[in-house]
């Protein structure tokens, strides 16, 4: 035995011995190990805790291509949704300033935003979480290690440190929930060496300045000239889900000074001499070659998932070729007895923050034998903070026709006025809301689509009617509150069908 893992893995012979003592004692190190320690694989290690499980959990940040790195939490806490939340309600404090004046309030001199200020209350913010996780784990006994973790087999890990250093664990059940990083074009010459990601730009310590940001994930730049470069042949951001809501965020986003490019795809970034950087790209539509040059290049061109480190392979968990996520089942189980996978790297699954903590403490209590209960990964909300906010509920126009049929699904819509918009004379003509419902009966509700301020607040009161079984004769018997935007998802009576105008005139 000492001498198979020392020739095959190049193992030192003690770890082969911990290995083959587990084997024929039946005892593990831990009931579980998971590997990745953002909010869902420390919410599955938490509550498995708590239910009396021994638990460990490695947790280990790669650096960036540009040497960023970060503490405990994941992405969502370091670079997903803290930090941007926080730098976009910046940029809504930026706009409620020019509102004020509207309102009497008086403001001397120009209104100047400064970044730094900005980026270290956020990063200070971010660090203070790093420390109350790892505090969290301390006082729910759940054993933390900077190691980067690597499959074994089925019951055995092995964790590196920073220097090298080697230690084999062993555990009951593995659970892995590394997650996904953003990737680079590395076909384009010049991406990695001169570009950045989201990885970056929340830890960036002075404004990016004017910047090319190539997209298939929307991001908000505040105070900054942004140019956006959409390379998609079909000319709408995908991941806002429907195209038609997409277009009025976009619309809104340009009437207020981003600039897209729509069709445009980068050939190459090039340093000059002055330190600016030349990117250059070609419209496929128009044709030609254009050239212009920025301060920052920002890649925002989708995520790969944190598998290729971990030795899946070598054990023959199945993965999708095409997107490198592990295959799982409806209880989160990898094709390997004891392994387990959920989050951003479950084939299938949404990759949203809640949906991966709900889902590791379902995990858990299940491995623990509390609970058959399963992860419902239906009617699942979401927003995207873009500068007018959207978020949705439930499924797409384009996906209830594709499932039920046009003829079958009807649609109510309308186009409304904030409130808070008026005074300050504000553009509200992409304020939209749209209620996909069945056609016929009480007209089950399939999906909800709203774009406007705090889309998210709305969106998650509504979310809960979904879990109920929530119809139209529900909706329009519900009192709305008044005045809010969220009353005039109550009102909805215009049907798409019908051709009426939607636009809201009064109460």
């Amino acid at each position: 035995m000492a001498a198979f893992c020392r020739g095959r893995h190049r193992w030192k012979k003690i770890n082969c011995l911990h290995i083959f003592s587990r084997k024929l004692t039946g005892k593990y190190d831990y009931d579980m190990l998971v590997i990745g320690g953002g909010s869902g694989g420390l919410a599955c290690s938490k509550e498995a805790a708590q239910l009396g499980q021994k638990v460990a959990v490695l947790d280990y940040v790669e650096p960036s291509a540009k040497g960023t790195k970060w503490g405990l939490g994941g992405t969502c806490v370091n670079v997903g949704c803290i930090p941007k939340k926080l730098m976009h309600q910046a940029a809504l404090l930026g706009t409620a300033v020019k509102d004020a004046q509207k309102y009497g309030w008086q403001i001397p001199g120009t209104i100047t935003h400064d970044w730094a200020t900005m980026a270290e209350a956020v990063q200070n913010h971010v660090k203070s979480l790093n420390w109350g996780h790892r505090v969290q784990l301390q006082d729910k006994k759940v054993k933390y290690m900077n190691l980067k973790g690597s499959l074994v087999d089925e019951h055995t890990v092995r964790g590196l440190n920073k220097a090298g250093k080697e230690t084999i664990l062993t555990a009951k059940n593995i659970v892995i929930a590394t997650g996904g990083r953003p990737k680079y074009p590395t076909n384009i010459p010049g991406a990695v060496e001169h570009g950045i990601t989201s990885d970056d730009i929340f830890w960036l310590k002075k404004s990016p300045g004017k910047t090319y940001c190539s997209l298939n994930k929307l991001l908000h730049i505040l105070g900054v000239v942004v140019e956006i470069f959409v390379m998609f042949e079909f000319g709408c951001p995908p991941f806002l889900f429907v195209q038609q809501m997409a277009g009025l965020v976009t619309d809104y986003m340009e009437a207020y000074g981003t600039r897209f490019a729509w069709k445009s795809v980068p050939n190459r970034v090039d340093k000059l001499p002055s330190g600016a950087l030349q990117v250059t790209w070609t419209n496929t539509q128009t044709g030609g070659e254009h050239k212009d040059t920025f301060d920052c290049v920002l890649w925002a061109v989708g995520r790969a998932p944190e598998t290729k480190a971990l030795g899946l392979d070598k054990l023959g968990i199945q993965l999708n070729k095409e997107t490198g996520k592990i295959i799982v089942g409806a209880d989160e189980s990898a094709s390997v007895p004891n392994i387990y996978a959920f989050g951003d790297i479950g084939e299938g699954r949404p990759e949203l923050t809640p949906t991966a903590i709900k889902a590791g403490k379902l995990l858990a209590r299940r491995l623990a034998g509390q609970s058959a209960e399963l992860m419902n990964y239906d009617n699942v909300p979401t927003t995207v903070f873009t500068p007018l906010e959207y978020s949705c509920v439930g499924l797409s126009e384009e996906e209830a026709e594709k499932r039920h049929g046009k003829d079958r699904i009807e649609v109510y819509h309308a186009f409304y006025k904030p409130l808070e918009f008026t005074v300050a004379e504000r553009d509200a003509s992409q304020c939209y809301i749209k209620v996909v419902c069945e056609r016929g009966g009480n007209g089950k509700i399939l999906g909800l689509h709203f774009t406007g301020p705090n889309a998210g607040e709305v969106a998650q009161g509504f979310a809960m009617s979904f879990q109920c079984g929530a119809t139209y004769s529900h909706l329009v018997q519900t009192v709305g509150i008044h005045p809010t935007c969220a009353e005039e998802v109550v009102k909805v009576h215009i049907t798409k069908r019908s051709g009426l105008d939607a636009t809201v005139t009064g109460c």
